[in-house]
């Protein structure tokens, strides 16, 4: 009787905070597998979307990815060309964005595939947010990368 007591008091507030969720393409369960299954219904559809994301583990993946309706991913890999370009002109870079211009910055941003019209704007962004992009003295050339693409969206 206990355990039908701490089942029902689960199911309710998993139903009564469905209320609270925002405009997401996904319920209270988060996204993943299960809200491609059940979508955003609310109530106690909701324990079963949450129950197949943890059954098949692949809200990491979407989250990761940018997939299961768990919008962008959260880092950016860059191509290999982008990655051997930052790692090899940390500290020209560095000293690019400091400065607002560079030509290090300027391969930077066409290897970022930012449109030639906005590429001021996007190194003054990078210049106000320097300690955003290089966030420590070891800061390695994937957060670089991710940094830069986070705040540049």
């Amino acid at each position: 009787m206990k355990k039908l007591g701490v089942a029902l008091c689960a199911a309710v507030l998993m139903t009564s905070v469905s209320t609270l969720a925002l405009a997401a393409p996904y319920g209270t369960a988060g996204c993943g597998l299960g809200s491609v299954l059940f979508k955003d219904e609310p109530g106690g559809v909701q324990i079963f979307a949450a129950t197949t994301n943890a059954t098949f583990g692949n809200q990491t993946f979407g989250i990761t990815t940018g997939t299961l309706n768990c919008g962008d991913p959260i880092w950016v890999t860059g191509s290999a060309e982008t990655k051997q370009f930052v790692a090899h002109n940390m500290d020209a870079l560095a000293a690019d964005i400091a400065a607002g211009q560079g030509e290090t910055l300027d391969a930077f941003a066409e290897l970022m595939e930012v449109p030639i019209d906005q590429r001021a704007a996007f190194a003054e962004t990078l210049q106000e947010n320097f300690d955003q992009v290089f966030t420590s003295d070891q800061v390695v050339m994937a957060e670089v990368i991710d940094n830069t693409a986070l705040l540049t969206r």
